[in-house]
């Protein structure tokens, strides 16, 4: 008999109950005694709520209190010395390396972040060197499973796969030899992934699920020895235990042909991204035993599935496999980590609008219907009868569009991509009304959301106060930055964003063609979680969205005042995207909205217009043949969006986690014509560097020189080094001084002393390295 399965399940709770946990204990307002009942409660309340919607195999192991990558790293002892032998208990140990730790004669930064694959969820990059050793130093997944299978949960324990943890590693700091590869670290990591299974096979684990998205991309063809030899070992480790290998984020092509003769018992494929695979990939088992898992439930987007589409394809599948109905687990694509938990917590959307979604718990009763579908189609013929009626009405709303934006779209010119001059041009004409200073120092947008700060906007929310008494208290909050920012004596201000919820959501709110939910919240990293907007429609502006706060922020000094938007890609990648029209369209559409907010800023008088694209590269489709086409129309919305203004105006924009040695990313960031780009820099060790020694990059540029994301507070001198690396590859007056990202997550005592010591690093610069 057919089974269902989630992959995963979103560990934040229901109304954000870890990260409120989490956020106290680091606070030192509970104990870990109470963190770690808050983290059992939602563990169990996961798979409770999966058994009500009908799921048989539930997945354990996946709740993490920052990360699951972390989490692996941890049990597996991928801990870089300065983390092990700072003293440190575990847990401390743990949240060291997530958020950095600077207690008494303790001082350790954050490890690096970058995005996991496509998708905006942020992972901890582990670390590794020659002399690693791998052992077990945790049994998180083993207690885990026992917790789950304790309670009464029919549980299927999940690990990243040692070789996508090992592709997704870099080398450590320390480490003599900075040129290997890390994954032929494996045959030591193995024996030791083998030594787990061993201990959930003990514990009871019929089924492990071991999560190989690397698989998914090209470079996976050079690992083919390494997976054979990797699961080989692991077969040999725990012969009683059955291997599910999931893939997901793609599809597999050519990798398959070495994946198919794997010793696993069960391969998961994603039949949302990939639905191709129903021809290409299940044939090559049509005479074999293994269990295919069907990714037909998507684990990325929003939108209700079409049930009888997705019936469709698991019975095709069924009729390959020689129609034996219990080789088959109906799945979702991916965990559903990426969505949002339950649409119960939604009361003020429309009823149509409502109708559309589905996020993880509905995820989940649709895995179970399609299963009770597959089993017996007249046990699920009713809600089969219903989700084809909400299918139709979202197909007959999607036909709907506004010709006017639709007729802007289609008379964009070649030279409406383009400035008006280069360079070149642009610069002297920029640099005699911007009057800076060398290592001119800026930060990258917002500045602490204070509570009082979240407090007065639920008051305006919930009609409590007036807009007029809202708006006063924002005209007094940016007044309250501006001072701050020169007594400090920082060179370009900001109005530090106290308008915006999020730096996606607040835009979209104010476009037409976005809906937004109350309680989707969706993790981003730690207790960082997000509220994606919906795009439902053609996108434009109906009015400008920033330049009341940038022009107010203006006139109240005479420094330079940068106006603050998101770009085209971020907001379409940090959004949930339609489904019906390609995602070059939306970008496109959203580019010609923010091209007149751009313009409607210059002609306020803001001289330095930053439009950041963080997400440029998580949007990069994992297969290398489909990166041209992604970057072309990334690179083309950005140029839309901000190619209006006269060589005067100076445009920034803002790159984190991006993955600066891909020499594509590089390049087209290189491509966007930005007259200055600030990039995330200072956990990246001297990977950036590197980069910069093959591009010739004449613009301006501003290398992070502190880690946001940590309330740690480097030195000065720090950030001097930080600086003076970078002239040994650029010149000096091109280089600006500024944090990796926004300082929105901050508390205003670790924002002020962070900017600080960056001023003091800028000066010294300028008195050192000046004739560099």
């Amino acid at each position: 008999m057919a089974q269902s399965a989630v992959l995963g399940f979103p560990r934040i709770g229901p109304k954000r109950e870890v990260k409120k946990a989490l956020e106290a204990y680091w606070g030192g307002k509970i104990a870990v005694e109470e963190l770690l009942k808050v983290s059992k409660e939602q563990r169990l309340l996961t798979y409770e709520t999966l058994k009500s919607q009908g799921v048989d195999v539930i997945p354990t192991g996946t709740f993490s209190l920052y990360d699951h990558v972390l989490d692996t790293s941890n049990t597996f002892n991928i801990i870089p010395s300065k983390y092990a032998k700072a003293g440190l208990n575990n847990l401390d140990t743990y949240f060291a390396m997530a958020r950095g730790h600077q207690k008494g004669d303790v001082d350790l930064p954050a490890t690096e972040m970058q995005k996991w694959f496509d998708s905006n969820y942020h992972f901890l990059v582990p670390e590794v060197s020659q002399s690693t050793k791998f052992a077990l130093n945790d049994t998180k997944f083993v207690d885990d499973f026992v917790e789950a299978k304790q309670a009464g949960y029919n549980a299927r324990p999940v690990l990243t796969g040692p070789i996508t943890l090992l592709a997704l590693s870099k080398i450590d700091s320390e480490s003599k030899d900075a040129e290997f590869d890390p994954v032929t670290l494996v045959s030591k990591l193995a024996p030791v992934y083998g030594e787990l299974l061993t201990k959930l096979a003990a514990a009871g684990a019929d089924w492990v699920q071991i999560d190989e998205p690397i698989l998914c991309m090209d470079r996976a063809a050079d690992y083919a020895d390494a997976f054979k030899s990797t699961y080989e070992t692991l077969a040999k480790a725990a012969p009683n235990v059955k291997i599910l290998l999931a893939t997901y984020f793609g599809r597999l092509e050519s990798n398959v042909d070495f994946v198919k003769d794997l010793p696993v018992a069960g391969l998961h494929i994603d039949l949302d991204r990939a639905p191709e695979q129903i021809d290409t990939v299940v044939p090559h088992f049509a005479n074999k035993t293994t269990t295919l898992s069907l990714g037909v439930v998507s684990g990325r987007n929003i939108w209700k599935t079409d049930l009888n589409d997705a019936l469709k394809t698991v019975q095709k599948a069924v009729k390959i496999l020689g129609g034996d109905e219990k080789r088959v687990q109906v799945a979702t694509s991916s965990s559903l980590l990426h969505t949002p938990i339950t649409l119960k917590n939604e009361n003020k959307l429309s009823a149509e609008v409502l109708d559309w979604f589905s996020f993880a718990t509905e995820k989940a009763n649709e895995v179970a219907t399609l299963t009770a579908a597959l089993r017996d189609p007249s046990s699920a013929a009713e809600i089969l009868s219903t989700n084809e009626k909400s299918i139709k009405a979202r197909r007959d709303f999607e036909k709907n569009s506004d010709p006017a934006v639709r007729q802007r779209l289609a008379a964009i010119k070649p030279e409406d991509l383009k400035r008006k001059s280069p360079f070149s041009v642009r610069r002297p004409l920029q640099d005699k009304h911007l009057n800076l200073p060398l290592f001119p120092t800026t930060t990258i947008g917002s500045f602490p959301q204070t509570k009082e700060i979240r407090a007065y906007r639920a008051r305006f929310n919930k009609g409590e106060i007036t807009q007029q008494e809202y708006e006063k208290f924002l005209e007094d909050e940016i007044k309250f930055v501006v001072e701050k920012q020169e007594s400090l004596d920082l060179d370009v201000l900001v109005h530090g964003e106290p308008e915006r919820n999020d730096m996606v959501q607040y835009f979209g709110e104010l476009l037409d063609g976005f809906v937004f939910t109350q309680n989707a919240w969706v993790q981003s990293f730690g207790s960082r979680y997000v509220r994606p907007p919906v795009v439902v429609s053609d996108v434009s502006r109906p009015k400008p969205m920033t330049v009341r706060w940038s022009s107010y922020a203006q006139s109240l000094t005479k420094k330079t005042m940068k106006g603050m938007l998101t770009g085209p890609v971020t907001i379409l990648n940090w959004s949930f995207p339609r489904a019906d029209i390609p995602k070059e369209i939306q970008a496109k559409q959203i580019a010609l909205a923010l091209r007149d907010e751009v313009n409607d800023l210059e002609k306020a008088g803001i001289r330095s217009i930053q439009e950041d694209e963080p997400a440029i590269r998580e949007g990069l489709p994992l297969r290398a043949a489909e990166h041209k086409a992604y970057l072309d129309w990334a690179v083309a919305s950005f140029r839309l969006s901000t190619s209006g203004v006269s060589d005067e105006t100076q445009i920034v924009s803002h790159f984190c986690y991006s993955d600066f040695a891909n020499k594509q990313i590089m390049q087209s960031i290189l491509d966007l014509d930005a007259d200055m780009i600030s990039i995330e820099n200072s956990k990246s060790d001297a990977k950036i560097l590197r980069v910069f020694q093959n591009f010739e990059y004449e613009n301006d540029i501003g290398p992070g020189v502190y880690d946001i994301h940590s309330p740690r507070v480097p030195s000065a001198e720090e950030m001097f080094n930080r600086l003076k690396a970078f002239t040994a590859y650029l010149p000096v007056e091109r280089l600006w001084c500024n944090p990796d990202c926004g300082l929105k997550t901050r508390t205003w005592d670790e924002a002020a002393a962070q900017c600080k010591n960056m001023v003091e690093a800028a000066k010294r610069a300028r008195t050192e390295l000046a004739k560099k």
